[in-house]
């Protein structure tokens, strides 16, 4: 349903709060309300009455199945089918849709990754209705947003801790905002804007690749002579077919109620962004968990395949996941904005010194929320941030900071004096600094954009542990503010510890520079974690598990499980990338190339038959090349196939994962290498693969 204007079927297949107020009577959708906002349970009599609703909307809006759609850590969606119909006395059938249906439904919990939670002859597991995220209608089946746990009760999903995690922050920052006189506000919550970059190319193309098939990513291919040198691309002219796509997709994306807001052509050529409007966190994370899988199904109906991992093509940019993350009250304030006022400004400082605090306490629970097989081929590459994390706050606010650690005046751009007393602190304008793209967590204005997020990360598992690093700094605060004497010295001795107990956090110049890798590590002694193997083990150090256990964001079986599960992921996504490059090096690289050495070969025997005194000095040094490279692929891949065969099942995952870091991820790269040589002797006729050329502009 496209038809009119865009705010007309905006929002026309989500059961959102248009929807509830003209389908529900005024007590049910008042006691919803409540639900919604303020966690208030539900009875099943009203649940009844919300279900009947929700099932006749979801009718007249073409569905005849509901699914109760949840997040496992496998890190895309899942969803069992059920229709509506039940049998009827007279043979017919009717549609019902019961409130308990609505409330629990109980997949298998056993066939998804548990980490050792739930033993695989213990199959039940619930999942349990999440009404702050609205209901919502695709291909014909209506999608209740639902969390995920065992039978035992323990989350064995993304959005469980997520939301965990947002209300350990709202019940922090309320003590906070209380103690500034801010009685009114009764919620605060985080939102989030992830912009998401992904590729397009030819599915004709896509095809031909086994790998792109099997992995997500080249692992063979030669560098293209053009790549993205000349900067052509970003923000340059969408071409035709990539402009009907995101056309068809903003279509698609805008009946699920998804504010899709910016699209334009990224670095790298065939790379794309689409920024959506902020959302709650939650919200935000369901509707881009949403988007991917839009994108690659409407990519389909147009001849393309859309490449959501974060390192497709080697040497060119790979795809990160923006995510802007921010602070505000139920009564529309931001948290982190600076404000107009002296009292906004302090109250500004805190919150900034609390995320400041967080991000330099919590620096290794950041960099493994965001770490994947995936993400590692990318972090410290082509425009995306190091593998450090850091935050980039600008020369002004930076300066501001540094005058009140050290008690001196701050004079603006005006040359004004401004007292540092706690009762006028400076004042400054919003977005007066530069973006720093090489910066992992940039202040910009009145948010904060992480930008380590890979392209095919949930970006639960990031926020989670941002959310649960920054209550722990306003517990913290609040603790000790609670109890001073002088609320105003307590405030302003507290923003000064924390400026000179963390400043080592803040760094505005450039992270690709391998210098800020030695001054981070040997010098500002900041975490340095490269890959999932290195970062992954630490979510179980012991300042983690008590941080994250006390706000009740997880507890201790969880954390072990997540460390099982991701750690297991990345030595199996490695495995699978394995076998393929083997495959590939054997069935179709090596008879390539020895299929173009022989006809070089019998190109040279006619030509001798016709002239002996021809020398055919370029065949002859061809398949010489080619000869040598064979025989090096071929050591190459018995070697990789033997290093595999003694790591593969190594019963301590952790170590697995380091054997696959330190020994087989360096023999795939001597493989490729050799191959890619190959690729630029031999003839394009006889190359099996697509090249990089190929994939890159195959899309007009």
């Amino acid at each position: 349903m496209t038809t009119g204007t865009v705010p007309e079927y905006f929002g026309c297949m989500v059961f959102d709060d248009r929807i509830m107020r003209s389908v529900l009577t005024s007590d049910v959708y008042s006691s919803l309300r409540k639900t919604i906002e303020v966690g208030a349970k539900l009875e099943l009599g009203l649940a009844d009455s919300v279900a009947k609703a929700m099932r006749d909307w979801a009718i007249e809006n073409g569905a005849t199945h509901f699914t109760h759609w949840f997040q496992p850590l496998t890190g895309i969606t899942a969803e069992k089918h059920d229709s509506f119909i039940e049998p009827s006395p007279d043979g017919g059938v009717i549609m019902e849709f019961s409130g308990k249906e609505l409330i629990q439904g109980e997949p298998d919990a056993s066939s998804f990754p548990t980490g050792g939670i739930r033993a695989t002859f213990e199959a039940r597991g619930y999942t349990t209705w999440d009404p702050t995220s609205y209901a919502f209608i695709k291909d014909q089946t209506l999608c209740i947003p639902t969390a995920f746990c065992s039978y035992g009760g323990e989350a064995l999903d993304k959005k469980t801790p997520l939301l965990r995690s947002m209300e350990a922050l709202n019940r922090q920052a309320l003590r906070i905002l209380k103690l500034f006189g801010n009685d009114q506000v009764k919620h605060v919550h985080t939102s989030v804007g992830p912009e998401q970059e992904y590729f397009l190319i030819s599915k004709e193309m896509y095809d031909k690749r086994p790998d792109l098939q099997y992995t997500g990513r080249t692992l063979f291919g030669a560098k293209p002579p053009k790549g993205q040198e000349m900067d052509d691309h970003y923000f340059g002219v969408i071409k035709p077919k990539v402009k009907e796509f995101m056309a068809d997709l903003d279509k698609e994306l805008w009946k699920l109620g998804i504010l899709a807001k910016t699209e334009h052509n990224e670095v790298s050529p065939a790379q794309h962004e689409l920024a959506p409007i902020y959302a709650t966190t939650n919200l935000a994370c369901d509707q881009n968990q949403l988007m991917m899988e839009i994108m690659q199904k409407v990519a389909a109906r147009h001849g393309l395949v859309c490449l959501l991992h974060e390192k497709p093509f080697a040497g060119v940019n790979g795809s990160g996941k923006h995510n802007n993350w921010s602070i505000s009250t139920d009564t529309g304030f931001n948290l982190l904005s600076p404000g107009d006022t002296p009292a906004e400004n302090a109250q500004f400082l805190l919150f900034l010194c609390a995320v400041i605090k967080a991000v330099d306490d919590y620096q290794d629970l950041l960099r493994l929320s965001v770490a994947t097989a995936g993400n590692d081929h990318r972090l410290g590459a082509n425009e995306a941030p190091p593998a450090i994390i850091s935050i980039f706050l600008g020369d002004e606010l930076t300066a501001i900071l540094e005058a009140i650690e050290s008690d001196t005046p701050y004079h603006d751009k005006e040359k004004k004096l401004i007292k540092l007393g706690v009762d006028v602190l400076p004042r400054f304008a919003r977005d007066t600094t530069d973006r720093n793209r090489t910066s992992p967590f940039a202040f910009t204005g009145n948010k904060f954009e992480f930008r380590s997020l890979g392209s095919s990360n949930s970006i639960a598992c990031a926020n989670m542990m941002l959310n649960s690093a920054v209550a722990e700094s306003l517990r913290i605060y609040a603790d000790r503010l609670e109890k001073a004497d002088d609320f105003e010295k307590a405030l302003h001795d507290m923003i000064k510890k924390t400026i000179h107990d963390h400043k080592r956090i803040i760094f505005n110049g450039n992270g690709y520079d391998a210098a800020w890798v030695k001054e981070a590590t040997e010098v500002r002694k900041l975490l340095n974690y490269p890959t999932t193997p290195d970062c992954m083990p630490h979510l179980l150090d012991e300042k983690n598990v008590k941080m994250l256990t006390s706000h009740k964001v997880f507890n201790e079986a969880e954390l072990h499980s997540r460390c099982e599960i991701m750690l297991d992921n990345y030595c199996k996504q490695v495995w699978i990338e394995v076998n393929t490059e083997l495959m590939m090096a054997r069935r179709m690289i090596l008879p390539a190339i020895i299929n173009y050495a022989d006809k070089l070969s019998g190109t040279v025997v006619k030509k001798r038959s016709v002239n002996e005194a021809l020398e055919c000095k370029y065949e002859k040094s061809i398949v010489e090349t080619l000869s040598s490279l064979a025989d090096q692929i071929y050591q190459k891949t018995e070697e990789l196939e033997q290093t595999a065969e003694k790591i593969n099942g190594t019963e301590e995952i952790i170590t697995e994962s380091q054997l696959i870091r330190d020994e087989i991820l360096p023999k795939m790269q001597d493989l490729r290498n050799l191959a890619d040589k190959a690729e630029i002797c031999v003839s394009r006729e006889y190359w099996p693969l697509p090249s990089y050329g190929e994939l890159l502009f195959s899309v007009k």
